[in-house]
C-alpha cells in the first residue's frame, strides 16, 4: 500500500483527494493537513510515502513545509499541487524537493499515476511542461553559483549531453534515439549524472542545467 498525506487548507479538496486515493486499491490515506505545520508535523508522525502539498496555504506554506519534509524524511516524496501551471512558485517547490507537480483540475486517473509515479521515485511531471515551466522562471546563473553548478564541471561529455536533453523535455527512448545508444546505457549515464550533481529526479536536474547556464530559457 502507498501510504498518502493529504495536505490543503480546503476541506472539500482533501475530502475529495481522499475519496479519490482512498479507492485505489494500492493506496491509503493517512491523514489530513490543513496548513504546511501540520503537514511537517503530521509527517514526521506518520512517515507517508507521498504527500500531496498545496503550494497555497495559509502559515507555513507548501514550499516551507516541503523543505522541511525533504530534509528530514528522505523517503517521503512530496507532489506539489497548484491552481495555476505557470506559477512561479511551482519552481520554488521543486527546489525545495519536491518530486513534481499537477493542477489541481487534473482527472482523477492523472492524480492517481502522478502519486504512482512519485512513488516510483519519478518525477511527476510532463517533460514539456516541467521545461516550458523552468524556462519561464529560471533565468541567467546566479552570482553565487549554486551546489549542482559546480558539479556539472564534473560531467562527462556525454553526460552532459544528455542533461541537455533531460532539459530538452526528451524522455530516456527519445535521448537513447537521438544519440543512437540502447536505452539501458541511457538509464546508467543518468543515474549517474544525478549521482554527480546531487539531483534527486529530473525535475531537479533541469534546474541545475538551466541555473548553470547549461541550456537558456526560450533555447
Amino acid at each position: 500500500m502507498i501510504t498518502i498525506l493529504v495536505a490543503d487548507d480546503h476541506a472539500v479538496v482533501r475530502t475529495g483527494f481522499r475519496m479519490i486515493l482512498g479507492f485505489q486499491p494500492d493506496m491509503s490515506v493517512v491523514g489530513e493537513a490543513a496548513d504546511g505545520a501540520q503537514a511537517v508535523r503530521l509527517s514526521r508522525e506518520l512517515r507517508p510515502e507521498v504527500v500531496l502539498m498545496d503550494v497555497h496555504m495559509p502559515g507555513t506554506d507548501g514550499v516551507a513545509a516541503t523543505r522541511e519534509i525533504t530534509e528530514a524524511l528522505p523517503g517521503t516524496r512530496v507532489l506539489g499541487l497548484s491552481t495555476f501551471d505557470l506559477d512561479e512558485y511551482v519552481v520554488a517547490m521543486l527546489r525545495a524537493g519536491a518530486a513534481g507537480f499537477l493542477p489541481k483540475d487534473v482527472s482523477p486517473e492523472e492524480l492517481v499515476e502522478g502519486v504512482r509515479t512519485v512513488h516510483r521515485g519519478e518525477a511527476a511531471v510532463a517533460p514539456r511542461l516541467l521545461t516550458r515551466l523552468i524556462g519561464t522562471f529560471v533565468r541567467a546563473p546566479r552570482p553565487r553559483p549554486a551546489p549542482a553548478t559546480g558539479a556539472l564541471a564534473s560531467l562527462t561529455d556525454r553526460e552532459r549531453e544528455v542533461l541537455v536533453l533531460i532539459a530538452g523535455g526528451y524522455a530516456n527512448g527519445e535521448i537513447a534515439e537521438r544519440l543512437a545508444v540502447s536505452p539501458s546505457t541511457v538509464k546508467n549515464h543518468v543515474t549517474s549524472l544525478f549521482a554527480k550533481i546531487g539531483a534527486r529526479d529530473r525535475a531537479q536536474a533541469v534546474i541545475a542545467a538551466y541555473e548553470a547556464g547549461l541550456v537558456a530559457p526560450g533555447r
